[in-house]
């Protein structure tokens, strides 16, 4: 029997397959307006948040096809991140950027000794958000296209306006601008260290969004879990559409016994750092919604590991954060999803998402449709260049 022959063209298509050639890290740190506090700060955790460091990664192949993407880290983190990913840039130069899922894993054995989650797979989530941006724009596609959407609108909720830091009425104030705006769901942060107060919050704040909102509650894991259980029993007259972080993040029997025996779905995930931390909630039926972070898990394809994984039990997604990244991915989710809505990052892009009737609209711009604004370019700290500009 004669061996096929294989077409004469192969190893001239192989010499002309795109390839990395330049590659910017940029460090930028995005200012908030008023110093932002939740239930860490006032159990003495934590200090206000002032302001958010971002990773960007720019890269571009030597045909000209370019893509963005971001990592970030809240009061702590951001520099390590930006080392990090200086550190391991280069092994992507004369890569082809189509095999996201090989550079992925090269990237993380290139810094393999500070291992497979938090700030090592942190830094690598920027140059892999970035590829999956560059594959869709070459393709003509927004990302979620590309992904395979489901929908082409996500339903929207907003928290930037429920922190504690915010008198409550301030934060009645917020809902009205929120609903106004067109957003579907109102979301407050609760899990002071007086109960009572968290209760009178939740009842003005739901007398006030009445029916025209969904509402969750964030208790930024600050209950153990008898306090845990009290308040989500109190909390059933009012349906809400979830109970955020009721407990440890990664305590996933409590969550589990919560998701149990209280009526009030349980949504958490946010603070974990890798595809395997997930598969322990998923595994132990501990969540309702899960809330994977892409940046956080290592950028958009461990995302979508979860997503994978997450499906198969059924379980509904409301990604945290980076709106400008999971509304994508939300909406190449098979059952209907949440996305967070925060305006902090708005400075950072020339674009803007568009809301209605109580949902995000996905762009029609190719990739993440965004670019870098310039006032982002005045909050920018350091630039790493590595490799050749076409």
């Amino acid at each position: 029997m004669n061996a096929q022959k294989l077409p004469t063209n192969l190893s001239q298509n192989a010499m002309n397959a795109d390839s990395i050639a330049w590659i910017r890290l940029s460090s930028i740190y995005l200012p908030l307006k008023t110093p932002i506090s939740d239930a860490k700060v006032l159990t003495g955790r934590q200090k206000p948040l002032t302001e958010v460091a971002f990773l960007f990664a720019e890269i571009e192949t030597k045909d000209g096809h370019s893509g963005i993407g971001f990592s970030y880290s809240k009061r702590a983190g951001g520099p390590g991140q930006y080392e990090h990913a200086k550190e391991i840039a280069h092994v992507l130069i004369g890569e082809d950027p189509n095999d996201i899922g090989k550079l992925w894993t090269k990237l993380c054995w290139a810094g393999a000794s500070v291992g497979r989650s938090g700030l090592a797979v942190q830094a690598i989530a920027a140059f892999d958000v970035a590829l999956w941006d560059l594959k869709a724009k070459r393709a003509g596609l927004p990302l979620a296209k590309l992904l395979g959407a489901h929908r082409e609108s996500v339903r929207c909720y907003n928290t930037s306006g429920g922190f504690l830091s915010s008198p409550i009425e301030e934060v009645l104030d917020n809902v009205e601008q929120s609903i106004a705006a067109g957003i579907g769901g109102i979301k407050i942060k609760v899990g002071q260290p007086d109960m009572n107060v968290d209760l009178k919050r939740v009842a003005a704040v739901h007398e006030q969004i009445g029916d025209r909102a969904a509402m969750m509650v964030d208790a930024n894991q600050q209950w153990d879990r008898p306090s845990a259980m009290r308040f989500g029993r109190l909390m059933e007259r009012y349906h809400l559409t979830w109970i955020e972080e009721p407990l440890d993040a990664y305590d996933i029997e409590g969550h589990a016994a919560l998701a149990a025996q209280l009526d009030t779905p349980i949504a958490t995930g946010e603070m974990l750092a890798s595809v395997q931390e997930h598969v322990a909630l998923i595994q132990n039926n501990s969540v309702d919604f899960i809330q994977p972070d892409a940046p956080r898990v290592g950028g958009i394809t461990q995302f979508l590991k979860i997503c994978a994984l997450a499906e198969a039990k059924k379980l509904q997604l409301a990604p945290h954060f980076a709106m400008e990244i999971h509304l994508h991915l939300a909406a190449a989710y098979e059952l209907e999803p949440w996305v967070e809505h925060f305006d902090w990052l708005d400075p950072l892009f020339n674009e803007r998402l568009e809301i209605k009737d109580g949902r995000m609209l996905v762009p029609n711009r190719p990739g993440l449709g965004i670019t870098l604004s310039q006032q982002a370019g005045l909050w920018t700290r350091g630039v790493a260049e590595f490799g050749t500009r076409s």
